[in-house]
C-alpha cells in the first residue's frame, strides 16, 4: 500500500465565522483593564498592551480601506523583494502605531469594535477560492486564495490577543476550537520552508504536535517538490514532536530556534527533522 493512501491531502481553512467570537473575547478583555494594564509591555517588542490594541485596529482599517474601499496604496513604490515587503511593513507598522498612541483606550476599544464587525461582514463577501488582493508571502504564495489570505488575518488577530491576554494575566485561548486552526493555517508553511532540501521524490517527513489543538501533518517529496498532507504514515524519513504551546510561540519567533531544538523530539534524519526549527509563519 502506498504512503498517499495512509494521508490526506490538506484541505481549505474556513475561518470566517470565529471572527466575531474572536473579537467578542477580545473586546471583553479590554474591558476589564485597569489603566495600568494598558501600559503594561508585552511580547511584542516596544509596543505596550495599547500600543498592539492600536496595531490590530491599523490592521482593521488597512483591510477595509485597501480591499473593501479600494483606495490605492500610498506607497508608489511597491516591494520587489520579501526583505524590502518585510522592512515595509514594518515600518508602516511603527508608523501607525506612534499616531495612534494619542487615541485613549476608550477610543481604540469604540473604534475597535467597529471596525471588526465591518471586517467581519466584508470577509463574508469574499469567495473563498477566488485570489485574494494580498498573497500569503510566508508560505511562499505569488497569489492566494482568499480563504488563505483570511484564515492568515485570524491567526494575526488570534497570535496578539495572546500577547495582551499574558501581558495582563488572563488564560490564553488555547482550546481546539481556537488555536487548531492557527496552527493548521501555520502549517502551510512548510513546503517553502523546506524548498531547500532536495530529496528523490517518496520520501515523507511526519510533523506531530501534541497537545488537545494539535493534529499530524506530512511533508512528501512528489514531482521534486514538498507537498503538504494532514495525518502521517509509516516509515517516514523523519519524524518530529513538538507540544502545541511550543508550535505557535516557535512559528511566531517567541521561541528561538536554539530554545526550541531542546524541547522537541527528533526522530530519523535530524537533519530533515530540524527544518520545522526555521519555520515562520508571520511577516515581521
Amino acid at each position: 500500500m502506498s504512503t498517499l493512501q495512509y494521508m490526506k491531502p490538506v484541505e481549505p481553512i474556513l475561518t470566517v465565522e470565529l471572527f466575531p467570537r474572536l473579537s467578542g473575547e477580545l473586546l471583553s478583555s479590554l474591558e476589564r483593564l485597569s489603566p495600568a494594564d494598558w501600559e503594561k509591555p508585552t511580547a511584542c517588542q516596544e509596543w505596550s498592551v495599547k500600543d498592539v490594541v492600536a496595531h490590530l485596529l491599523g490592521g482593521n482599517i488597512g483591510r477595509l480601506s485597501f480591499g473593501r474601499d479600494k483606495l490605492p496604496h500610498p506607497n508608489t513604490n511597491p516591494p520587489t523583494t520579501f526583505t524590502e515587503l518585510v522592512n515595509l511593513i514594518d515600518q508602516e507598522n511603527a508608523e501607525w502605531v506612534k499616531v495612534a498612541r494619542r487615541i485613549s483606550p476608550n477610543l481604540l476599544v469604540e473604534f475597535l469594535e467597529l471596525t471588526d464587525r465591518q471586517v467581519y461582514q466584508y470577509f463574508k463577501t469574499r469567495s473563498p477560492d477566488e485570489p485574494a488582493s494580498i498573497s500569503v508571502a510566508w508560505a511562499g504564495d505569488q497569489e492566494s486564495p482568499n480563504w488563505f489570505d483570511i484564515a492568515r488575518e485570524y491567526t494575526e488577530k488570534w497570535l496578539h490577543q495572546q500577547h495582551i491576554r499574558e501581558a495582563v494575566g488572563e488564560p490564553l485561548l488555547t482550546a481546539r476550537h481556537w488555536l487548531f486552526p492557527v496552527l493548521d493555517t501555520f502549517m502551510r508553511a512548510l513546503p517553502f520552508t523546506y524548498r531547500t532540501m532536495a530529496m528523490p521524490d517518496g520520501p515523507h517527513i511526519a510533523f506531530h504536535i501534541t497537545g488537545e489543538a494539535g493534529g499530524d501533518w506530512s511533508l512528501l517529496r512528489q514531482n521534486g517538490v514538498w507537498v503538504l498532507f494532514w495525518e502521517t504514515a509509516s516509515k517516514a524519513v523523519a519524524s518530529v514532536w513538538l507540544d502545541q504551546d511550543l508550535a505557535w510561540r516557535l512559528f511566531t519567533k517567541g521561541v528561538s530556534p536554539e530554545t526550541a531544538q531542546q524541547k522537541v523530539r527528533i526522530e530519523g534524519d535530524k537533519v530533515l527533522g530540524s527544518g520545522i526549527l526555521h519555520m515562520v509563519s508571520i511577516m515581521a
